[in-house]
């Protein structure tokens, strides 16, 4: 049995280069901790900013990833047998120890989510993360058929999980992208309308598809684009914001008696209420059927090996994906 393991490490902040190929001891399993071998992973901008040293909380040196699929290599937990198919997010992942961006992970064992899935793994690693986000968002926007969804940021992962989900909620969606070269590809993916967003308000873009506004609008942008969609809704209409692709953690001169409409609704669904409990375990489950099936599809932009993470990283730090991209790791 080895003893080491390939981990890309990062030990000191910075670019993408900073992302190095190390070999290091094999992590060993412990009570309440599960060791998994890692099949493949889905990236996510949160380790961009993990990367750079934006994450106050996080020392280095560390071994990034937030997320994974794979199999259970050894654990204490007789319900978890060797060879067990799970999936993990979040929780402290690739933040407070390390992360999937490795041969094998030592995760709590509490987070784990057992998975029934035929799934192939690059497939079954887009999901975790983006669509338990994305599913938990249009949850708490109490979506229902007949309503207009409006996805601001659609192409990242999450808003692209989103759509996918939507696709047979019998809702009308329409999408927003800055970059005019993407439109095409979310009409492709089942966007009803696309906004050109060119920065500002888009209350005149979405008026002009429907003229009472939006009744739910997922947020993927945050800080100051949450007052504009709150402008933009319907009569009882609702925002859920549950990214901030802007950077902007805050929302500026937020007065909500005047800037939340009466009778609309401000609400948020945070990713760090995926790790745990029996909801995500049914949620992810339910999404996989949903995917095997047919009726959503698994939105996967690019596929990287683990040894080219640097350069999965520039892919996704210049904003050229459009959906999720994936690592997968080759066991010897």
């Amino acid at each position: 049995m080895r003893k080491t393991m390939h981990a890309m490490t990062v030990q000191r902040p910075g670019g993408p280069e900073v992302l190095q190929l190390r070999e290091v001891p094999r992590p060993e399993p412990r009570e309440g901790w599960t060791l998994v071998r890692v099949m493949a992973f889905g990236l996510n901008r949160s380790e961009l900013f993990t990367r750079r040293g934006m994450s106050p909380t996080v020392s280095f040196p560390r071994v990034l990833g937030i997320e994974c699929v794979g199999v259970v290599e050894q654990s204490h937990d007789p319900g978890l047998p060797e060879g067990t198919t799970v999936a993990a997010a979040m929780g402290g992942m690739g933040r407070q120890f390390d992360g999937s961006y490795a041969e094998f992970a030592l995760l709590p064992t509490a987070q784990l989510m057992p998975v029934r899935t035929k799934l192939p793994w690059s497939a079954l690693a887009a999901i975790p993360e983006s669509y338990l986000t994305a599913y938990g968002s249009l949850e708490a926007l109490r979506l229902r058929p007949g309503h207009r969804l409006l996805i601001r940021a659609a192409t990242s992962s999450v808003g692209m999980a989103a759509l996918a989900l939507s696709a047979g909620l019998e809702v009308e969606v329409a999408c927003t992208t800055r970059d005019p070269g993407k439109v095409e590809s979310l009409r492709e993916h089942g966007a009803d309308q696309v906004i050109l967003d060119r920065g500002g308000s888009i209350g005149e873009h979405v008026r002009a598809i429907w003229r009472d506004g939006a009744d739910r609008v997922l947020d993927l942008v945050g800080g100051g684009t949450v007052l504009d969609s709150l402008r933009v809704l319907a009569p009882g209409g609702s925002v859920c914001n549950s990214g901030i692709l802007s950077d902007t953690w805050v929302m500026p001169a937020f007065e909500p008696l005047e800037d939340i409409p009466s009778g609309a609704t401000l609400t948020t669904f945070s990713s760090s209420a995926i790790n745990t409990g029996a909801w995500a375990r049914l949620a992810l489950q339910d999404i996989l059927g949903q995917v095997e099936t047919g009726s959503c599809r698994s939105v996967i932009d690019r596929i990287f090996p683990l040894e080219e993470l640097a350069a999965a990283h520039h892919h996704m730090e210049t904003n050229q994906a459009l959906g999720k991209v994936v690592a997968v790791v080759h066991h010897p």
